[in-house]
């Protein structure tokens, strides 16, 4: 039982990484109607910046702040000198454009940082565990946790309750009435992109301390984004939250449950093997089910 708790907090934290992830993707896609393959090279960029600024600075506060400002310049600049020519054009244009962009900046970050692998600390303050009877789990992952609940509320309030989210959710709904009364919607577009852009960054920044921080680490978790976005619903950030830790716990648990399960009749060997391909398939199966039940996701507009 404490292993298995131990895995489910797991699964909040992978689905609390992915929601800022998806969170970014979302937007975008609900308020500029953008397909962005590129939104996982923005995770990359922040967390090769937080990276850096750790390693120059030693202080993990400004490695995240040195994240968000990377990730939203990059995405502002990408928006203004890219993606402004492509709001009108088909999707495919769209995708190839993204697509490039990818390879941009894999090159790019391989110029300036090498092909090596950099690595970040865990912040001294949140090297510890929690101890919670026999339970004790990782102090930074928790931390994690509670980032992406927070800024997940931050989010609803910004939606909600600003005049900025008053303009992107009249910007989901008809682009061009709002630019009719007046909104710069060429500005709106920026600060949207750099947004989804900062939030990729700070997702990429967060991750850094466990794992690695490599060139093409965004588009294995662009693939999990995606998924999220479809399953909570195409421009909805609270079925982005919703879809994010369903599949996080939904994977978490298929690695950690199906090798158990087909040890009862496999050698260990191979029910590790066919259990963990089961577990990266079943993300998929999910999504297969949520949408022959609900074709616009569990949140998406009907």
């Amino acid at each position: 039982m404490t292993l298995f708790l131990e895995q489910v907090l797991n699964g909040l934290q992978f689905g609390t990484m992915l929601f800022l992830m998806a969170a970014g993707l979302t937007l975008v896609f609900g308020v500029m109607g953008l397909i962005n393959l590129a939104h996982g090279s923005l995770y990359m960029v922040g967390a090769f910046a937080a990276a850096a600024a750790a390693a120059a600075t030693g202080n993990f506060l400004l490695a995240i702040v040195a994240a968000l400002a990377a990730a939203a310049l990059a995405g502002a600049i990408v928006e203004i000198v890219v993606l402004r020519r492509l709001y009108r054009r088909d999707h495919l244009d769209q995708v190839l454009a993204t697509f490039a962009l990818i390879l941009i900046f894999s090159e790019g970050v391989r110029w300036i940082f090498g092909s090596f692998p950099l690595y970040l600390d865990v912040p001294r303050a949140l090297a510890g565990a929690v101890h919670v009877g026999p339970l004790s789990y990782p102090l930074y992952r928790l931390a994690i946790i509670v980032v992406g609940i927070a800024v997940a509320v931050g989010l609803w309030l910004l939606i909600n309750r600003t005049r900025l989210g008053v303009q992107i959710r009249a910007g989901e709904a008809d682009r061009e009435m709002i630019a009719a009364l007046g909104i710069d919607i060429a500005r709106l577009y920026t600060v949207v992109f750099a947004l989804g852009a900062a939030l990729a960054g700070l997702a990429g920044a967060l991750i850094g301390p466990i794992q690695s921080v490599q060139v093409g680490m965004g588009e294995p978790v662009l693939i999990m984004a995606f998924v999220v976005v479809v399953i909570g619903g195409i421009g909805s950030i609270r079925g982005a939250l919703v879809g994010a830790i369903l599949v996080g716990v939904t994977d978490t648990l298929g690695r950690f449950l199906l090798p158990i399960v087909l040890g009862g009749f496999m050698d260990q060997a191979s029910a590790m093997s066919v259990g963990s391909a089961l577990a990266s398939m079943s993300i998929y199966i999910l999504m297969a089910v949520i949408l022959v039940w609900r074709p616009t996701g569990l949140m998406g507009a009907h």
